[in-house]
C-alpha cells in the first residue's frame, strides 16, 4: 500500500480530523520509505495498528458554578497505545478543544514517550472548559467534576495523566485530591503533583530545561555552542519561561516571549529581573504580557499586539513553545531571511506540514523535532512515577542529572536513526520501539 492510499483510507475513517491526519502524515512520510526494508512490520499491519488509538473515551461534565448556575462541558481521554507501559500524557483544558487535537497529541505522545526509554505508553485528554472564564473556586469545582468521570479510566498501572495547557500544579492538586478521595488510596495516578505531596522536583521546569539540553547538545555536536546566541521564543507558560531561564543561565540573549494577544520584545534581551516579573505575572497573577508595558520594566520592553515573534530580526534560534501550527511557510521564510539557523520545537507540532517540508528542503536551517525536544516533561513525569512506586523523593540535582542523561540518549538516538535529519530520526526510532513491542504481543 502506498502512503497516499493509506492516508486516504485513514481520512475516510476519520473525516474532518485535520490535525490528527497531519500528525500521522508527518510521521509516516519518514516511516513508509523505511518500511520498504522492514516488511515484517507491514505484514503485521503496524502502520494501521499504530495510527488508530486503542480507545477514545468521551463524557459529559455537569457541574454547578459559584453563582448557582449549571455548567456543561465535554471531556475526553484518548488512550492511544500502551505497548511499552501504562498510558501517559497530559490533560488540556481549553475553550474550543476538539477530539481531533487530542488524537493528534496522543499519537505524538506515544512515540515521544518511546524515545525516553522509560516504560510509558501514549495518551492525551482534556475538556473544552476555559479556566480564563472562571475564578479559582469554580476551577476547583470543575476539576472535581472532571475527575468524577475520569477516575474509572486511570490508575498507576493503567493510565497516568499529567498537566498541559490550562492544567498546572494547582489543577493537578484538585484532580489528585478528588481521585484520592474516591479511591481512598494515595498512589501515583497523576504526575505533575507538588513535591509537597508526592510530586517530583523540577517537574514544572523539565520540558523547558530538556528543550535547551537537547539544543545545546545539537549545537556542540555541530561544532558550535549556545553561548552568545540570540533566541526568539513564543509562548509564556512553563515551557517558554523555563526554557528562557536555562538560556539565561547559558549566556544566551532571549529576545521575546508571547501569548495569544501578542509578542513581548526585550529591547536589550531578557534579564533575570524581567524573567522573575514574567513568572509572577503569568504564574501568580495570571495576567497578560501587555501589562508589562505599564510597569517598572516598560523602558526595557516593546509590545507587539496581535503579532508573533517570528518577524523580529537578529536571532539565530527560534523556539516555538506556544501551540500547534504556529509557524506556517511564510513565517518559516521570515525566519530564514532574518538569519535563524535552528528551529527547536518546544511545543507539539508547531510547524504546519508545508513549513516543515520547506525547512527540511533547506541546507541552512535545521528542525529539532518536538517529540524529541520536549520529551523532558514526560521524562520527569516518568521519574515521578518511579519515585512514587518506591516511596522515595529525589533531590532536584538528582532529577536534573537523570533528565540530562535522558535528553542526551534521545539526541544520540535521533542522530543515529536520522543520519543528521533529526525529524526523520525521531519518527523512525519512536515508531520502531513501539512496533517491536506490538509485534511481540501478537494479534492483540
Amino acid at each position: 500500500m502506498t502512503l497516499n492510499n493509506f492516508l486516504s483510507n485513514l481520512e475516510n475513517k476519520n473525516p474532518g480530523q485535520s490535525e490528527y491526519l497531519q500528525a500521522v502524515r508527518d510521521v509516516y512520510e519518514d516511516v513508509f520509505p523505511w518500511l520498504d526494508n522492514h516488511k515484517d512490520y507491514t505484514e503485521e499491519k503496524l502502520p494501521e495498528r499504530l495510527a488508530e488509538p486503542d480507545r477514545t473515551i468521551a463524557f459529559r461534565i455537569t457541574w454547578r458554578d459559584g453563582k448557582g448556575n449549571i455548567q456543561i462541558n465535554k471531556g475526553w481521554r484518548v488512550q492511544h497505545n500502551n505497548a511499552l507501559g501504562a498510558y501517559k500524557g497530559g490533560l488540556r483544558f481549553k475553550e474550543g478543544l476538539r477530539l481531533d487535537t487530542l488524537k493528534f497529541l496522543a499519537f505524538e505522545q506515544t512515540f515521544k514517550d518511546a524515545l525516553t526509554g522509560l516504560p510509558m505508553g501514549g495518551a492525551k485528554g482534556g475538556s473544552d472548559f476555559n479556566p480564563k472564564n472562571f475564578d479559582a473556586m469554580d476551577i476547583e469545582r470543575f476539576c472535581q467534576a472532571y475527575m468524577l468521570e475520569l477516575y474509572r479510566h486511570i490508575g498507576p498501572d493503567i493510565d497516568v495523566p499529567a498537566g498541559d495547557i490550562g492544567v498546572g500544579s494547582r489543577e493537578i492538586g484538585y484532580l489528585f485530591g478528588t481521585y484520592k478521595k474516591i479511591e481512598n488510596k494515595f498512589q501515583g495516578a497523576l504526575t505533575g503533583k507538588s513535591p509537597a505531596f508526592g510530586g517530583s522536583c523540577i517537574r514544572e521546569e523539565a520540558t523547558g530545561y530538556g528543550t535547551i539540553y537537547f539544543l545545546k547538545q545539537y549545537l556542540e555536536n555541530s561544532g558550535g555552542a549556545l553561548q552568545d546566541k540570540k533566541a526568539l521564543i513564543s509562548g509564556a507558560g512553563n515551557v517558554a519561561l523555563f526554557a528562557a531561564q536555562k538560556l539565561l543561565d547559558l549566556d544566551v540573549t532571549v529576545k521575546s516571549v508571547s501569548d495569544s494577544d501578542g509578542t513581548l520584545e526585550f529591547k536589550e534581551g531578557l534579564t533575570h529581573d524581567l524573567l522573575n516579573a514574567l513568572k509572577e505575572l503569568k504564574f501568580e497573577k495570571r495576567g497578560r504580557l501587555s501589562e508589562m508595558e505599564e510597569g517598572r520594566f516598560k523602558s526595557q520592553v516593546r509590545y507587539h499586539k496581535d503579532k508573533q515573534p517570528w518577524g523580529l530580526e537578529g536571532a539565530n534560534i527560534a523556539i516555538p513553545a506556544a501551540t500547534q501550527n504556529e509557524i506556517g511557510e511564510k513565517e518559516a521564510k521570515d525566519l530564514l531571511d532574518s538569519g535563524v539557523e535552528t528551529i527547536c520545537e518546544a511545543s507539539n507540532m508547531p510547524l504546519t506540514s508545508d513549513a516543515t517540508k520547506y525547512v527540511r528542503g533547506l541546507k541552512t536551517m535545521t528542525i529539532l523535532p518536538a517529540k524529541a525536544v520536549n520529551a523532558g516533561g514526560v521524562a520527569v513525569s516518568g521519574l515521578e512515577r518511579s519515585q512514587n512506586a518506591e516511596y522515595q523523593h529525589w533531590s532536584a540535582d538528582k532529577v536534573d542529572e537523570k533528565l540530562q542523561s535522558i535528553m542526551s540518549d534521545i539526541f544520540k538516538t535521533c542522530l543515529r536513526y536520522g543520519e543528521g535529519d533529526f525529524v526523520k530520526g525521531a519518527n523512525i526510532a519512536g515508531f520502531e520501539r513501539v512496533a517491536k513491542a506490538v509485534i511481540a504481543y501478537g494479534a492483540n
